[in-house]
C-alpha cells in the first residue's frame, strides 16, 4: 500500500532522514519545515496522512493538529505526531489536540510503518464514504450536511477482555466513568458475545493465557458484523512484533503497559469518534440513496449509481494517478433457470448470487447490478493483477456451492464468467473501462465460460 505522506519538522536533517525512509518504502513524500507551511501544504495538496514534530518555533505541533482539525479540508487526513517529548501528559494532550497517534523518537521504523499503513487504510475507507455521499448530492440525492465533529462529548458501549484481574478492574472503572462498560470473562466467547450485542468499540489484551490475543482480532475484523467495530489492542511494552502484527491484521489502536488514564480515554474518544462519524455517513447514504439507486431485487446499487460512481473514481484516477478497475460478470446459462423453474427460482439466484458477491469483495469496494444477470464491482485504487485475483476467488466461490431457491427445493449449479479491466493512463475515461472489461467478459464467455479473463496487455 502505499500514500501520500506529508513530513513537518523545523530541523533539516529530520525531514532528510524521514524522507528517505519513506522513499524506500515507496510512498510519495511531501515536506513542511514550519506549522504554516504545514498547514499550507495540507490544504493545497491534501496528503494522505501527516507526520507531525511538535517542538517547532512559532506554532507548535499541538496547534497545527488543532487548525488542521477545524479545516473541513483537512479534519479528516489522519495526524502522527512525531516528537522526543516523552512524558504521558505530552500524549495525551496530542490525542485531544485530534492527532491519531504520538510517537516518541527515535521511532522504530517497522513500527512507524505499519501505523502510517493502518491509518492509511482507515483513510481510504472514510474517503470512500465520503465520496459516495458526494455522489448522491451531486445527482440530487442526498441533502449537504456534516455530521458531528470530532469535539462531541461520545458515550459508548464498550466491551473489555483482559485476563489480568487488577488491570481489568482498573480499566473497567476508569471507561465507567464515561461508557457503559462489559467485561468478558471467557476469551472463548467474545465472537458469539460481539455478534449478539451492538458494541462501539472493542478493548483487548493481546497477551491472553488462554488463547491468541492476535487471532481473535483477525477473526473480528474478518466477519461481516464485527469488522468495523474498533479494536483498541492492549500490548506489553517492548513487543514491537506483537503490535506491528497487530496494525497490520487491522486493530485500529493501541495502549501500552503499563496504562495511563488519561491516555485511555484520549484513545477511546478518538475511536468511537471515527466510529460515529463512519456510522452517520454509512446511515445518510444507505437511507437518502436506497430508493432511487438500488436495485430492489438484490439490494445492490444499481447502473445509475454505479455510473456516475465510477466516473467520479475515473476522475480521481487521471489527477491522481491511483488505478481504478472494474469487474463485469455475467450469470452462465441464466435463461434456462428462468424457463424450467420459473421467474421466482431466478430471483431467488439473483439474490444469493447478489449475497455472495458482497461478501467477497472489500468494504471499499462497489458492487452493482447492471441488469438482468449482469453484475459490476468497482474497484478504487486497485490494479489489474489485485483485481483478477479477488474475480476469481469470487469465481470460485459461486462455483463450488449449489444455489439452493424456492425455500430450499430447488438446488441449483450456477457459475459465472467475470471480464477485468483496469484504467491505462490519464486520458482513460468511464465509458472506456467498462466497454474493455465487457470485451474481456466476452471473452471469457467465448473461451467455455465459467472463468475470469482480464483484458488484454
Amino acid at each position: 500500500m502505499t500514500a501520500r505522506v506529508l513530513i513537518v519538522d523545523d530541523v533539516p536533517a529530520n525531514l532528510k532522514l524521514l524522507d528517505a525512509k519513506l522513499s524506500a518504502e515507496y510512498f510519495e513524500v511531501l515536506q513542511a519545515a514550519s506549522g504554516p507551511e504545514a498547514l499550507e501544504v495540507a490544504q493545497k495538496e491534501l496528503p494522505d496522512i501527516v507526520l507531525l514534530d511538535v517542538m517547532m518555533p512559532g506554532m507548535d505541533g499541538f496547534e497545527v493538529c488543532r487548525r488542521l482539525r477545524a479545516d473541513a479540508h483537512t479534519k479528516h487526513i489522519p495526524v502522527i505526531m512525531v516528537t522526543a517529548l516523552d512524558q504521558q501528559s505530552d500524549r495525551v494532550q496530542g490525542l485531544e489536540a485530534g492527532a491519531d497517534d504520538f510517537l516518541t523518537k527515535p521511532v522504530n521504523d517497522v513500527a512507524l510503518f505499519a501505523r502510517v499503513k493502518s491509518l492509511v487504510r482507515l483513510k481510504m475507507l472514510m474517503d470512500e464514504l465520503r465520496m459516495r455521499e458526494s455522489t448522491g448530492q451531486r445527482i440530487g440525492l442526498v441533502e449537504p450536511g456534516e455530521p458531528e465533529g470530532p469535539s462531541c462529548e461520545i458515550k459508548g458501549r464498550v466491551l473489555l477482555l483482559d485476563d489480568r484481574e487488577i488491570s481489568c478492574r482498573r480499566i473497567a472503572e476508569t471507561l465507567a466513568e464515561v461508557h457503559d462498560v462489559a467485561v468478558l470473562g471467557d476469551p472463548n466467547r467474545l465472537l458469539s458475545v460481539v455478534q449478539d450485542n451492538h458494541y462501539d468499540l472493542i478493548v483487548i489484551s493481546l497477551s491472553l493465557q488462554e488463547v491468541d490475543g492476535l487471532r481473535l482480532c483477525s477473526q473480528l475484523k474478518s466477519l461481516d458484523a464485527t469488522r468495523n467495530i474498533p479494536v483498541l489492542a492492549l500490548v506489553e511494552e517492548g513487543d514491537m512484533p506483537r503490535l506491528v502484527r497487530a496494525l497490520d491484521i487491522g486493530v485500529n489502536d493501541y495502549l501500552l503497559r503499563p496504562l495511563d488514564r488519561s491516555e485511555l480515554l484520549a484513545r477511546c474518544k478518538t475511536q468511537l469518534r471515527h466510529k460515529r462519524y463512519q456510522d452517520q455517513l454509512r446511515q445518510t447514504v444507505q437511507e437518502s440513496l436506497e430508493a432511487a439507486i438500488t436495485d430492489p431485487l438484490t439490494g445492490l446499487y444499481n447502473r445509475r449509481y454505479m455510473t456516475h460512481h465510477l466516473g467520479t473514481l475515473v476522475a480521481q484516477h487521471n489527477e491522481t494517478g491511483k488505478p481504478v478497475s472494474l469487474l463485469v460478470l455475467d450469470i452462465d446459462y441464466f435463461k434456462p433457470v428462468n424457463d424450467t423453474h420459473g421467474h421466482a427460482v431466478g430471483d431467488d439466484v439473483l439474490k444469493e448470487f447478489a449475497r455472495r458477491m458482497q461478501a467477497n469483495v472489500r468494504g471499499v469496494d462497489l458492487a452493482c447490478r447492471l441488469g438482468g444477470e449482469e453484475f459490476v464491482v468497482v474497484m478504487p485504487d486497485t490494479d489489474v493483477a489485485l483485481a483478477y485475483s479477488i474475480a476469481e476467488r469470487l469465481r470460485q466461490q459461486i462455483a463450488d456451492r449449489a444455489f439452493a431457491a424456492a425455500q430450499g427445493a430447488v438446488e441449483l449449479k450456477i457459475t459465472v464468467s467475470i471480464g477485468v479491466a483496469a484504467t491505462l493512463g490519464i486520458a482513460d475515461d468511464a465509458s472506456a473501462l467498462l466497454e474493455r472489461a465487457d470485451q474481456a467478459l466476452y471473452r471469457a464467455k467465448r473461451e467455455g465460460r465459467n472463468r475470469v479473463v482480464a483484458e488484454a496487455a
